[in-house]
């Protein structure tokens, strides 16, 4: 199988990858299996699609492998879009500290605590991701662009315990399944989730990469 590299340090996004990607014929590579796990691009971008694409050049620059990287997080339409492209970014590690040094824990909570008293008909919200994915072919380097986002409601309260690398599942709930995203198993999860609705927009280039095409 050929290799793809995923250019990511959450270990539960790496391994939802490698569900997703089950049939492609590709070999999911971690930052530490390509030997690139030395150094991160700082994430500056103004929109999911630009800390997507800074990731994704970086590490295909770094280990010259074809290379998919996503950004993505929580958008909350009652609190203006927050907290957006700065999802993972929203709250200091003092503020984890607080929450037994759980920041994935003290994210949750905050979304909780700012939506305290909003409507129902207003707690609408969505994860949103957006995949880049940089490869050679022919001596040339194709860079493709997608993205997907999955709706739901904010609950009233955290589900408890959030795994870790995915706190926002902890609060969404998916209004036609009345549950949780957090309460699906993680296959089902993943086959719902909004990275999956972003990699089918790329099977073309990804099965040209396995050289299905």
């Amino acid at each position: 199988m050929k290799p793809l590299l995923i250019a990511t340090t959450n270990r539960a996004k790496l391994d939802e990858y490698r569900i997703l990607l089950h049939g492609f014929g590709l070999a999911p590579l971690s930052l530490h299996d390509a030997g690139v796990d030395d150094h991160t691009p700082e994430e500056t971008g103004a929109t999911f699609a630009d800390n997507a694409r800074l990731k994704a050049r970086f590490y295909f620059a770094r280990a010259n492998l074809p290379t998919l990287a996503d950004d993505g997080g929580l958008e909350v339409d009652a609190l203006g879009g927050e907290p957006g492209v700065r999802s993972h970014r929203w709250l200091t590690e003092a503020a984890a500290a607080a929450h037994g040094g759980s920041l994935d824990l003290a994210l949750a909570e905050e979304v909780i605590r700012r939506m305290a008293g909003v409507a129902r008909e207003r707690r609408t919200a969505r994860l949103r991701a957006a995949a880049v994915l940089v490869y050679h072919e022919h001596g040339q380097i194709h860079e493709r662009v997608s993205e997907a986002a999955i709706e739901g409601v904010i609950a009233e309260r955290v589900l408890t315990p959030v795994r870790t690398g995915f706190p926002y599942r902890s609060v969404l709930v998916l209004p036609d399944r009345r549950c949780y995203l957090g309460e699906l198993p993680e296959e089902e999860a993943a086959r719902l989730s909004q990275r999956r609705t972003a990699l089918e927009a790329l099977r073309a280039d990804l099965e040209r990469i396995a050289g299905m095409r």
